[in-house]
């Protein structure tokens, strides 16, 4: 298969991201042109041909649903103009928090996704992070499922922390702090919170020591930076040398800005998955953004000339 039969589209949502990464790549982006009708309504079109290739179209789908449908109708597109393989890379798999039945009577957003893209005609899917590691299963295509601890491990290195400890911000992201731990040769504590409600925490506490410790809080997402924030002050106040936070999507939603700003948390490392909300009113030194596109192209390149992209995961 010839190199030229890749093409690599972008949606408005993540258009520097996929600019950067198709540079990467060594080529440039695919001309796409979105209409826009007067009631809201947009049409996007591929303004160059795509018979015959492999098909790369990178969108995030965090809110609005625009950003989704959008992505549907770019496949769909790829599918009536008789692309070869049709891959949505999506470095940030919208709605996937809606993994399963969490209380009676409400959908399963993740898998409804999962469906729409497969009925849009999509061959395969490249994401990273996926809030649910089952979430995989929700596709009858193919999965390329990456990890950011690619980018974050080398950082945490470079830090030369002398104390290090690996924190979970809850339960549910022990394992990945485990995995992190393992490799790095550290020690693991975890935060036990539990909720009122969506976005609202009632009580947290922390399980294990801190003390003289520089902690590394992991997550796959940072919203509200609610549970994050409220974690770093309690190993503080328990006595932690430092505490820094590494989330792989910056939603960032709410009053996140000034959660990060007014905590004790010495820096938060995200990646360029989201395009950090540059209209928000409020901002913060304390972000440091690292950048994905690298290893989504060399992935890109290996899944096209159909190599092993094993040697792409460190945990």
């Amino acid at each position: 298969m010839l190199a030229h039969s890749v093409k690599i589209f972008a949606g408005r949502n993540t258009f520097t991201l996929a600019d950067n990464i198709a540079k990467n790549y060594g080529s440039a982006l695919g001309n796409v042109l979105v209409s826009q009708f007067s009631d809201g309504e947009f049409q996007p079109s591929f303004e160059e041909t795509v018979r015959g290739c492999d098909v790369f179209i990178i969108q995030s789908t965090n809110p609005p649903a625009d950003n989704l449908f959008e992505l549907l109708l770019l496949i769909d597109a790829a599918k009536r103009a008789s692309a070869k393989e049709i891959i949505a890379v999506m470095p940030y798999f919208g709605f996937a928090r809606q993994d399963r039945k969490d209380k009676p009577r409400v959908a399963i957003g993740a898998k409804l996704v999962a469906n729409l893209l497969g009925a849009a005609g999509v061959t395969r899917i490249m994401t990273m992070d996926l809030h649910a590691d089952q979430i995989q299963g929700f596709f009858d295509v193919p999965v390329d499922h990456l990890y950011a601890s690619t980018i974050f491990i080398p950082y945490i290195k470079q830090l030369n922390l002398p104390n290090l400890t690996i924190a979970a911000p809850d339960m549910g992201g022990s394992k990945r702090a485990n995995a992190y731990a393992k490799f790095l040769n550290c020690e693991i504590v975890v935060c036990y919170k539990q909720r009122k409600k969506a976005n609202e925490i009632s009580s947290m506490t922390l399980i294990g020591d801190v003390a003289g410790k520089d902690v590394v809080l992991v997550d796959d997402i940072c919203d509200t930076a609610g549970t994050l924030t409220k974690a770093a002050d309690l190993m503080m106040e328990k006595g932690a040398n430092s505490v820094r936070a590494m989330c792989t999507h910056p939603i960032l939603s709410g009053r996140a800005y000034e959660n990060i700003e007014k905590s004790k948390m010495f820096e938060l490392i995200v990646t360029d998955t989201i395009p950090l909300k540059t209209y928000h009113s409020q901002t913060t030194n304390k972000i440091k953004v690292l950048s994905v596109a690298d290893l989504f192209a060399d992935v890109i390149n290996l899944v096209h000339n159909h190599e092993s992209i094993s040697n792409k995961f460190i945990v």
